[in-house]
């Protein structure tokens, strides 16, 4: 029987996906469902986690605006990095996918050398550059583009800037990977027919490399949504999203049950966003064969 069911295992696949269950069980999942009773237990200022069973935590998150506030500015934080991410991978990453020079490896790289740098590095970065008396700021005074300082830090402007620096590299890589799948005889006879560049990539291209684009978009979202550092450094402690809330309930104010709440309610939204986007891509697939 226990060879049997070996064989059924390693037929099926199952047997060769265990590893990665349990794996994925242990580091992802079960610290999660730790947590989830703890955020169903009330705060006691001074003392801790109290006794009992409550749904406050849960109730204040979805009635309190100042969390409302926090969540759509998180949402809009991460949409605006997969927006702008987008719109600089796509053409990019068919520019290197098409590249047949040999210096396309270098360009790959450059593209992907921030991620070898460490985040609180890259983040300091772009705070010497975005600062009131930053490099981008001195250059526009010094020409006379501006009279004062933007305030391009501590702000949704440098969030957006930042992020979208350091997740650019996986929208490219995604999307780069679908671009070498398509047949460049596809993009010949297009051109064959008259249609120029810019209407091949539109009507060819793009469409033909949506599940690249859908799978960079969930990561950056994914990634954006739940950063951490960034978004504190270039922030800073009063401009709050999910994430740096949910670090200051379980760091500062030791709030850890109002903490687990936050956390499921964006391990929700993740889940909701990652549904969404899937059910999308199986109609946009069915619709191309």
């Amino acid at each position: 029987m226990t060879n049997r069911l070996r064989i059924w295992l390693n037929a099926s696949g199952i047997g060769l996906l265990s590893p990665l269950a349990i794996v994925l069980l242990l580091a992802f999942i079960a610290p999660v469902l730790i947590m989830f009773p703890t955020s169903l237990h009330p705060y006691t200022p001074g003392v801790g986690i109290g006794e009992g069973w409550t749904l406050e935590n849960y109730v204040e998150i979805f009635s309190d605006s100042y969390y409302h506030e926090v969540i759509l500015r998180s949402l809009g934080m991460a949409f605006s990095v997969m927006i702008f991410t987008i719109i600089i991978g796509c053409p990019l990453a068919y520019f290197l996918a098409r590249m047949q020079s040999r210096a396309r490896n270098w360009l790959v790289l450059l593209v992907i050398f921030p991620l070898l740098l460490n985040l609180v590095v890259r983040s300091f970065g772009w705070i010497a550059l975005l600062s009131k008396h930053g490099l981008i700021n001195d250059v526009l005074l010094s020409i006379g583009m501006i009279d004062e300082p933007l305030k391009l830090i501590f702000n949704l402007t440098g969030l957006i800037i930042g992020m979208t620096h350091i997740f650019l590299p996986f929208m490219v890589l995604l999307v780069m990977g679908s671009i070498q799948n398509i047949p460049v005889d596809l993009e010949e006879a297009a051109a064959v027919l008259g249609s120029n560049r810019t209407r091949v990539f539109f009507s060819i291209i793009l469409p033909l490399s949506i599940p690249g684009l859908l799978s960079g978009s969930i990561l950056v979202f994914i990634l954006s949504i739940s950063a951490l550092v960034t978004p504190r450094l270039l922030g800073g402690p009063t401009y709050k999203v999910i994430s740096t809330l949910i670090y200051d309930e379980f760091m500062q104010l030791l709030n850890w049950p109002a903490g687990s709440a936050l956390a499921f309610v964006l391990t929700l939204i993740v889940l909701v966003v990652i549904w969404a986007t899937g059910r999308f891509s199986k109609r946009w697939m069915a619709h191309l064969t």
